[in-house]
This record gives structure tokens, C-alpha cells and sequence, in this order.
């Protein structure tokens, strides 16, 4: 092994290694009784690898390789997804880039296109999941416009529609204006913003009275259709069934009654706009009302209303129309008014509620099989609590909204005639067949929204409707790993479309993963400047490009210079290479099954410093069994015997929190048994036993044995550096697999753990750190020697301090043990179990020097509290200054005031010698 760890070098070759050989194919182990599934969330094809991607591929390949080891035939299925709307608005910027539009292409040419920038530029993110380690069978990728998804997608869309399921019709949706398309509500980013609220007069027909209503979007009242007062507001019951004149209109509209209106906000009276509000549209449907659509689909007045505002923008519509209502005395006032605005995520246009002619999906008749699904406990929500979200969303499900005003999708299998009669049909055809010879039929225009075809995505994958082998085999798939915000959206609409076309649940478990955020809980983003990029982590980045990176195409000067000053503050040199072992591991250190994951650079130079010791102690291993010939078993010393007893406890362990799915108890199972264990106390209790003929043997035995296990073990959590390490002990170790993923995951052996072994190594390591301690405390060299006397009626105590002497003097640099049967004076004691320890002091140290730098040490950290203290007694500081700058402040107050107590102890145990 070379003398340093780099991962860059080993990540490289590995790479290629295992997938030049299959070791990631789904036909390993096919010969299992056991099957084991998992399906890639499809990321979009124009995506590239984000945290949160990162964070759950690893979680993915943790559980992949864990299976796969444990001997099941083992299938983690790839793929990605077209990404209707993000993959479209990439090509036409490229268009636009070349002074033209779609439009100028037609459609054909336009599909066309995408397709050659998809085989071009759409493997982004699928390279950088090889960058991460990820062992998903590349063989079986699959993309959700490849022709076999396809024809599933088209047979769904089909039946449903024959069975009155699928349906067209005209209701209200999220509207992008920009993109003229229809858009699902994970599309619309509500944030709050500050606006105004009208107070609008509306006159009483045939009275000279009126009510004020008061709206965030006056545009829309030439739209309204009513105004509603609660049945039970005594201020308006007299008014109910009368109508008011609608300003700037020719129309008549009703006061209605409906217990929906909130009678404490603003005057009590409600506009109500079915055609441009989603809550006024159900209040609409309640009473019958008509829905006036007075937008085009670019959000412009259309020419149901008055000449004066056709053709206007709607956001200049507002403005005439409160110049209008001002000299018409009908402005009661202008407020103020926070309010969350909805905006497209591609476009950052407002989203218009919009009434427009779309295909529907009759949910709720596929939503009960779903919602039983989970209470009968066939699918299981981990953690549980996100089954409550589940019942919540499905309970309450409303039609699904499944058309997009684009070009680049799944076109929908629908043709007209002239007449407007719809024919669904697999082709042209069959189409013409249903409609007659005679009929001229044209192609409806829409294409399926992207959710319509990751629905079919755990069974399409497998090659449903076709009976295949793979379907037989993985489906349904064991567990689904994804995020919290897609519940709805893609793991309901799995399950339901599951149940429905392939028989039974896609899925048995469901592991929503925590959302990852920076080090201080706030959520990554663009704006924020705090995003992290997983390779920038892998490689390092030099701190011009990490500020070059999170300024890109920034409008606004000043929060671009904000974000260059927080960066270059956080990391004034950069990011450091980590690799992508010290990465993966940090991510399973954080799989907790928190809600809120905070991810701070300190924990993966924590595991980075992780994957340096274990490559160190491998090398050591290496070191010492150079030129041995190992001969059999052995008889084990305590401390082997201590060894293998504490590994087989942490593979118990092990194996118990990956089937629970606790991934982050995993981590820090493995991380304490190869750091402390391992490292910390085998590696130096082997240091004397290697040097003792009778030990020897069984010592290198038991090195070899441990470390192999000890990589077997972390493979699935990092699978660059073990893989290494084992190609380099294979040879001595005498195993015959190529390849570490090849190799049985370890399981516990009873007949190994021995509790008397573990109780006097228990014992010894107390022993050593007892006197490390008193070293500390009377700040004694490390290097120096000196006499250890004992006092101990405990014949145990003394059995394990007589057995193991050797190892003892060694590891705690004694000159000598001495029993003794009475206590010695002018000495630092510690007492381990029921014996008493004594290191007599004279000749160690001055006691008067050592009572002075004592002194002088507690005088300069006073200095330093009382000056944390001030800072933080300044309510100017604590007001004014960030909140993370606040808490670097109080844990150095923290600090030192914990640094001052163990001086204060070290001051009063010298002074009483």
C-alpha cells in the first residue's frame, strides 16, 4: 500500500473495475431463493447531482451493497427522467440562441432536436453518480421516453380512459403564462412578498348603499360572478339573495351565503372569481355560478370584458382599473399587505389560476386500493409518522391534472374529428378505424405530465405489460428511498397505478429521507449563496471558482457581493478534496430519520481524518504480517480473544440497523468499533503481544482476520478505500473473491464473544487510562517512566493485572508494578474497579513550579472569559450580529469556562500532595 491515502487515484481505478466486470448486474446471485429491489428516484435528464441526490444515492448503495453481499439477487434499477418542461425550456434556449423559436422548427423538427441534445448533453448527472460510487446495474438504464416505457405509458392512458377514468375537461389549474402550460403544483414556489390590499366599493343594485370587498388582485374583478357573506354574520343576513352592480362591467351579481367566508377578515364580503381562484371556483361550483375566463393564455385581458382593458397586461390592467374605481369615488382605501405570491420555478412568472380545457385522471376511485394499502400495513412509511401525511393528501384527493401545452413528452393518444368528437386510440389507425374512413382526424396537441409516466416507473422498468422474467423476479421492489416533498406527487401515484395495472404495491417499504440544509439548518439555495455541490467536495475547489460558481448569472450586484463575502469568510481557502469515501460516510453519519438534516464540512473532515487511520492501520497490519507464514489458529491471547468478542457485537448491531434502516446508528457503529477498538487499543496491546513468540502467531491471525472484517463491514458505506485495502491483504489473508462486492456481508458468531475477556481488557484499559490521566493532571511526560504501586484485595483484579503485566507496562510507559498492602503518601491515586493505584510524585515533578503554571494558565483564561462575557452581555452585539456569529461566540465562552474547572481540579489535587 502507498504510504498516503488518495482517494483520487483509487476511486479512478475502481470505478472502472467494477463495471468493466459486471459486479453491479442484477444476474449476481441469480441462483437466490431471495430477491432485493430498489428503484432510482429518475433524476431529470437535465439535472446535475445536488446534495440531496448525493444524500439518498448513498442510502440507495448502502442498502444495495448490503444485500448483495448477503446473497440476494440484488437489482438497483436506473434511470432518468425526460423532464418535460425543464429539458424543453433548455433546447429552446438554445434556440433562442440562434434567433429562433420552436415554433420555427414544427414539432417533428423540434422533437428532433431534443432527442440529439438528450444523446449529447443529457448524461450529466448519470457520470456523476459513477463519480459517487453508486452500484446501480448500468445495464438496465432506462430513460422514460424510451420506447418500451412509452408503449406502457400509452396502454395505461388507454385503459383508463376505456374505463371512464381518464376524462377531458375544463377546470381551473396552475397557469405559467410564459411557458403557456399548465403546471403541478410542486412546479409553484409561494413565497411571501409584500403587495397591497384594495378596498373596492361594490353598489347595491337599486340602492345607494355598497359593500367593500377587499382583494390582493383587483384585475380580476371583472371576472366576479358573486360576493359572499357568511350565512351567520348578522351584519349582511338582510342583504343575502340581493345583487350588487358590478363596476367597470354591465353585469348583475347575487350576495350570496357561504359558511367558507372568514366574517373576521377585512369588512366580512368576499369577491368571488371561479374562473381565477381555486377556492372561489369550488364556491362557484357550490352555487351554480358562472365562470368568466377574462385572461389569454399569456395572462393578458381577453375580449370578455370591456374594450377599455382588452389586450392590456394584467398587472396594467390593475392599474387602469384603480384609476377607474378612484374616479368613480368606488376606492375605499389601499393597504399595505404581506402575501404569498406563487411563481412558476422555471420562469419566476405568477401563476394564473386559469380555466382551460385539460385531461383528467378520476382519482379517488384508485385512491381507496392506495390508502388501504397502507393501513393494512402491505406498505410500510419509515419513519411512521409520514403515513399521517400520506392519509392526509389521499383522503383528501382531488382529479389530477395530467395535460402540459407542450411539445416534448409523452403526446397524448387522443385524435378529433371536425366535430369535436374524440377517438383514444393506440395510432392514427385505430383512431380512423373507431371514427370511419371518411373522418379527418388531427392529433390532440398536449403531452402527459412528466408524474404520468414515473408512476409506471417500478413496474415499466421491469417491462410491463410483457410477463418478464424481471418482473417476476423484483417486483414488487423492497423499498423506495425518497424525500418528504414528493409523497404526494410520485409515491401515491405509484402506489395507486401499482395496485391498479400490475396487481399488487410497488414497493414494501417507503424511507423518506430528512432535507438536507446548510451547517446553521438553512435551506440550500442559489439565492441564499449556500449551496454545496457533492464533487466540489469529492475534488476541492479553489475559492475564485467556488465565488465564480454561486454568482453565476446573479442580476443583482449587491447580493452577489454579499454571497462572495460569506463564502469567501466560510472557506477563505476553498473546499479541500474530502474524496468521495469521507463524503459517503458523512451522508450515513446523517441518516438519521430527522426531518432536518444539517450538514456541516467539519463532519467529513472528521471522516476524512476516518479513512486516513483506517488506511494507516491497514498499512501497520500489512507491516507486521510482512514475511510471516500464518500456521493455523493458535492459541488466542486475552486480547485477541477481546477483539473478536467486540466484533462480534458490532456486527450484531450492524446487521440490525441496516434492517431498520437506520443507517446513521450503522455508521457510528462501525466508526467507534474500528476507531477505539480497533486503532486505539488492539493495534497497541498487539504492538508487545507481536514481540512474544508464544503470541505472535495467533496475534497476525487475528490482525488479518479483524481488518478483513473490518473492510467487509464498510464496503457498503465506502466502497473505494476497502476495495483497495482488500486487493492488497487478499493474498495473505487467503480469500478467493475478486473482488470485495463479492464477499458474504459479516454476520455475528455466538461461539466469539467471550464476556471474561471483554471484562479484563475492560479492566486494563481503565488501568492505562488511569495512569494517562495522572500524567495529564501532574503534567508528567509522556516518554517518562516511573513506578506504579497497587492495592487491590480483589484476587480478580490482581489475576488480570499479573496475566497481562506485559501489556500493561507498556501501553502505560511503567517502570514497574509493585503490590503493596497499605496506601502510599505523596502520591496522585486513582482507584479502577476495587484496587487502588499510587504513583508517588517525588522526583516527577516540582510541585511549587508546577502550583505556578497552574496559576498563570487559570489568570490568562479568566482574561479570555470575562472577555467572551462582555461581548456577550452586549445586547448591541447579541441584537446585531448574525445569529451563527452569535454561537461561535457562546460555545468559546462554553470553552473556556469547562477548560477553567479542569484547571481549577489539576490546581487542587497538586496542592494537596
Amino acid at each position: 500500500m502507498e504510504k498516503t491515502y488518495d482517494p483520487k487515484v483509487i476511486e479512478n481505478r475502481f470505478r472502472s473495475f467494477w463495471e468493466d466486470n459486471d459486479f453491479f448486474s442484477s444476474n449476481l446471485n441469480s441462483h437466490s431463493s431471495k430477491s432485493y429491489c430498489i428503484m432510482l428516484p429518475p433524476p431529470n435528464v437535465t439535472g446535475s447531482l445536488h446534495m440531496g441526490h448525493a444524500f439518498q444515492h448513498t442510502i440507495m448503495d448502502i442498502l444495495t451493497r448490503y444485500h448483495r453481499a448477503n446473497g440476494d439477487q440484488t437489482l438497483w434499477q436506473p434511470g432518468t427522467d425526460h423532464a418535460g418542461i425543464a429539458t424543453q425550456m433548455v433546447v429552446e434556449r438554445q434556440l433562442g440562441m440562434e434567433s429562433k423559436t420552436r415554433h420555427d422548427l414544427g414539432r417533428d423538427k423540434f422533437i428532433e432536436r431534443v432527442w440529439d441534445w438528450k444523446e449529447s448533453s443529457g448524461g450529466t448527472i448519470t457520470s456523476q453518480m459513477r463519480r459517487l460510487g453508486t452500484s446501480v446495474d448500468w445495464s438496465r438504464e432506462r430513460f422514460t421516453m424510451d420506447e418500451g416505457l412509452s408503449d406502457a405509458v400509452q396502454k395505461v392512458f388507454i385503459d383508463l380512459y376505456n374505463e371512464g377514468l381518464i376524462y377531458r375537461g375544463k377546470r381551473l389549474v396552475n397557469w405559467d403564462p410564459v411557458l403557456h402550460t399548465a403546471v403541478s403544483d410542486l412546479e409553484v414556489i409561494s413565497t411571501e412578498e409584500q403587495g397591497s390590499l384594495w378596498h373596492m366599493r361594490y353598489p347595491i343594485t337599486d340602492s345607494t348603499d355598497y359593500l367593500v370587498v377587499a382583494t390582493t388582485r383587483p384585475e380580476t374583478m371583472l371576472g366576479d360572478t358573486a360576493v359572499a357573506v357568511h350565512p351567520e354574520d348578522e351584519r349582511y343576513s338582510h342583504l343575502i339573495g340581493k345583487t350588487i352592480t358590478l363596476p367597470l362591467t354591465d353585469r348583475i351579481v347575487p350576495i350570496i351565503a357561504d359558511d367558507y367566508v372568514d366574517r373576521e377578515f377585512g369588512t366580512g364580503c368576499v369577491k368571488i372569481t371561479p374562473a381565477h381562484d381555486f377556492n372561489d371556483y369550488e364556491m362557484g361550483e357550490r352555487h351554480d355560478l358562472e365562470k368568466i375566463n377574462i385572461f389569454t393564455d399569456d395572462a393578458k385581458i381577453n375580449d370578455a370584458v370591456h374594450s377599455n382593458y382588452q389586450g392590456m397586461d394584467r398587472f396594467d390592467a390593475r392599474k387602469a382599473i384603480i384609476k377607474d374605481l378612484e374616479k368613480l369615488n368606488l376606492l375605499e382605501k389601499i393597504e399595505p399587505h404581506k402575501l404569498m405570491v406563487p411563481r412558476g420555478d422555471r420562469t419566476n412568472a405568477v401563476i394564473e389560476p386559469y380555466l382551460t380545457d385539460q385531461w383528467f385522471v378520476k382519482v379517488e376511485p384508485l385512491a381507496k386500493p392506495a390508502i388501504d394499502a397502507v393501513k393494512n400495513g402491505d406498505i410500510n412509511f419509515i419513519p411512521s409518522n409520514w403515513s399521517k401525511t400520506y392519509f392526509n393528501w389521499m383522503e383528501n384527493i382531488e382529479d389530477w391534472c395530467i395535460s402540459r401545452q407542450i411539445w416534448w413528452g409523452h403526446r397524448i393518444p387522443a385524435w378529433y374529428d371536425e366535430s369535436g368528437k374524440v377517438y383514444v386510440a393506440n395510432n392514427i389507425e385505430e383512431a380512423q378505424e373507431l371514427a370511419g374512413k371518411d373522418a379527418i382526424l388531427s392529433q390532440d396537441q398536449d403531452v402527459l405530465d412528466t408524474w404520468f409516466s414515473s408512476a409506471l416507473w417500478p413496474f415499466s422498468t421491469l417491462g410491463w405489460p410483457e410477463n418478464t422474467k424481471e418482473l417476476e423476479t423484483f417486483y414488487p421492489t423492497s423499498v423506495l428511498v425518497t424525500g418528504f416533498d414528493i409523497i404526494f406527487f410520485w409515491v401515491a401515484r405509484m402506489i395507486m397505478f401499482g395496485l391498479k395495472f400490475a396487481g399488487d404495491i410497488p414497493f414494501k417499504d417507503i424511507y423518506i429521507t430528512g432535507l438536507i440544509r446548510d451547517s446553521h439548518g438553512q435551506k440550500m439555495s442559489k439565492s441564499k449563496g449556500n449551496v454545496l455541490d457533492p464533487i466540489d467536495l469529492i475534488d476541492g475547489i479553489d475559492l475564485e471558482s467556488l465565488l465564480e460558481k454561486r454568482t453565476q448569472g446573479m442580476m443583482q450586484p449587491e447580493m452577489a457581493e454579499k454571497i462572495k463575502k460569506q463564502t469567501a469568510s466560510e472557506f477563505p481557502d476553498g473546499i479541500p478534496s474530502f474524496g468521495t469515501d469521507a463524503l459517503r460516510f458523512t451522508f450515513a453519519a446523517l441518516a438519521s430519520f430527522g426531518r432536518d438534516i444539517k450538514f456541516d464540512l467539519k463532519r467529513v473532515e472528521g471522516y476524512r481524518n476516518f479513512c486516513n487511520k483506517l488506511w494507516n492501520a491497514s498499512r501497520y497490519v500489512l507491516m507486521k504480517l510482512e514475511g510471516s507464514e500464518l500456521k493455523g489458529e493458535g492459541t488466542l491471547s486475552t486480547s485477541d480473544e477481546w477483539i473478536l468478542s467486540r466484533l462480534q457485537g458490532a456486527k450484531k448491531s450492524i446487521n440490525k440497523h441496516l434492517n431498520e434502516y437506520r443507517i446513521d446508528l450503522m455508521a457510528q457503529t462501525i466508526y467507534d468499533f474500528v476507531w477505539h477498538d480497533f486503532c486505539d487499543w488492539y493495534l497497541e496491546l498487539s504492538k508487545p503481544l507481536l514481540n512474544d513468540p508464544d503470541t505472535k502467531n495467533s496475534t497476525e491471525i487475528t490482525l488479518i482476520k479483524v481488518l478483513e472484517e473490518i473492510i467487509t463491514l464498510l464496503h457498503p458505506i465506502t466502497p473505494f478505500i476497502t476495495e483497495e485495502i482488500y486487493q492488497s491483504i487478499r493474498e495473505i489473508s487467503g480469500s478467493y473473491e475478486s473482488t470485495l462486492i463479492l464477499k458474504a456481508f459479516p454476520t455475528e458468531d455466538p461461539e466469539l464473544i467471550n464476556s471474561q475477556s471483554e471484562k479484563a481488557v475492560g479492566f486494563i484499559q481503565d488501568f492505562i487510562l488511569s495512569i494517562r490521566q495522572i500524567r495529564g493532571e501532574m503534567n508528567i511526560s509522556p516518554n517518562k517512566t516511573f513506578k506504579c504501586f497497587v492495592n487491590s484485595n480483589d484476587s480478580i483484579d490482581r489475576l488480570f493485572i499479573e496475566e497481562n503485566v506485559i501489556l500493561i507496562k507498556s501501553l502505560a510507559k511503567l517502570e514497574e508494578i509493585v503490590f503493596i498492602d497499605h496506601e502510599v503518601s505523596d502520591s496522585a491515586m486513582a482507584i479502577v474497579n476495587n484496587t487502588k493505584l499510587f504513583v508517588p510524585i517525588a522526583g516527577l515533578i516540582d510541585v511549587e513550579q508546577e502550583v505556578s503554571r497552574l496559576e498563570k494558565e487559570i489568570e490568562k483564561n479568566e482574561k479570555q472569559r470575562q472577555q467572551f462575557a462582555n461581548k456577550l452581555n452586549n445586547e448591541k452585539f447579541v441584537k446585531g450580529a448574525p445569529k451563527q456569529i452569535v454561537d461561535v461566540e457562546r460555545e468559546r465562552l462554553s470553552a473556556v469556562e469547562t477548560k477553567l474547572q479542569e484547571l481549577s481540579i489539576q490546581l487542587n489535587k497538586i496542592k494537596e500532595l
